[in-house]
């Protein structure tokens, strides 16, 4: 795990706690919030200093995490006013749904330019953009269950977790069809849920497999 994850969660938690509670935008009790407030802040709720919370600030709005809200006032000095601008910063869509997960509001381009309804088939549309065969759709929750877990595991490599994600994301694909290719999904799910049982993700096995089975000859 990357040392400075620990950081950036923190950072990332500060300003979803701060826009969870806002009474406006700007201000005290705003969601966004002035650079000087934030280190402040940070510092005093998880002890980081300024050059922590720069450095991984940075990176938060790169990946647009954060984004920066620039702010024009003009300011009154002797002989006349100046421009001045004041930059505000402030959780992004991506960084609340990073912390609360999948939201139906989340914009659904997974399959865009294909009109799902015009196939004939019961289907629904996730938040994430997925779609799924209604008959599936209890799999296709238990499955996504299994990668937040694994995502999330302190015994499998970085490796191990991609592997399985990609396998995971691949049968949940097939469950979009009114038959999905039995063949791809016992050979996906027999690695699957090999690994997951040895990393301690019993209790998805137990409640995935009966599903799998449904759907193998």
């Amino acid at each position: 795990m990357n040392p400075n994850d620990a950081i950036r969660q923190q950072i990332l938690q500060y300003f979803y706690d701060r826009n969870a509670s806002a009474t406006s935008r700007f201000g005290k009790k705003g969601s966004a919030v002035k650079i000087s407030d934030a280190k402040r802040e940070l510092k005093q709720r998880y002890g980081l200093t300024k050059q922590q919370v720069m450095s991984n600030l940075t990176y938060l709005i790169d990946q647009e995490w954060i984004k920066t809200v620039e702010v024009e006032k003009t300011v009154q000095v002797r002989g006349g006013t100046v421009p001045s601008t004041v930059t505000w910063y402030e959780i992004t869509a991506a960084g609340i749904d990073k912390i609360e997960g999948e939201s139906e509001f989340q914009p659904s381009e997974r399959y865009a330019g294909i009109n799902i309804t015009a196939t004939g088939e019961n289907v629904i549309t996730l938040g994430d953009g997925n779609v799924v065969n209604v008959n599936y759709e209890q799999l296709h929750k238990e499955l996504s269950g299994m990668k937040a877990a694994i995502s999330d595991s302190k015994t499998l490599s970085e490796n191990q977790k991609l592997d399985l994600a990609v396998d995971i994301e691949t049968i949940k694909d097939q469950l979009a069809k009114a038959v999905p290719n039995k063949a791809i999904i016992g050979h996906l799910w027999s690695g699957v849920e090999k690994v997951a049982t040895a990393a301690g993700f019993v209790d998805f096995v137990v409640r995935i497999a009966p599903l799998i089975a449904g759907l193998l000859p």
